[in-house]
């Protein structure tokens, strides 16, 4: 499993116009777009922070999976992507080491990305994300 580095921190907002403001103007950090992912029913706000970015995620949809996060747990940090130079391998590595992935599969992310979910059961109670460019 070749890693290269924390990607982003996904956090789970009920309102990107009212999250915005902190991480920018107290923060100051960059903010760099939004983008809707309409497979996922969630729009993201990008942040920069050093090499990485925080995105916050914001459902579009009652039913998606941030939607229910916020229903059980509120605002929050929901998972941390984790950037891998060959998802397929990743993906691989982690089945050989019995981990429970919520994608046996990769799909496609934010800015195109080919995304899989790694279920917490299997990573300490975080939510892990790998992702690769495309």
């Amino acid at each position: 499993m070749i890693q290269k580095k924390i990607d982003h921190v996904g956090i789970a907002v009920t309102s990107i116009k009212d999250a915005l403001p902190y991480y920018k103007d107290v923060l100051g950090l960059e903010y760099t777009g939004t983008e809707e992912v309409a497979e996922q029913r969630v729009r993201v706000a990008f942040l920069k922070i050093g090499e990485s970015r925080f995105e916050l995620l914001e459902p579009t949809s009652p039913d998606s999976p941030i939607a229910k996060f916020l229903e059980t747990r509120g605002s929050g940090i929901h998972h941390i992507g984790v950037k891998v130079s060959d998802i397929q391998t990743s993906l691989s590595d982690h089945k050989k080491a019995g981990s429970k992935l919520i994608d046996n599969e990769p799909r496609v992310g934010a800015h195109k990305m080919k995304i899989a979910f790694v279920h917490p059961k299997s990573t300490s109670g975080v939510l892990l994300e790998l992702c690769q460019e495309s």
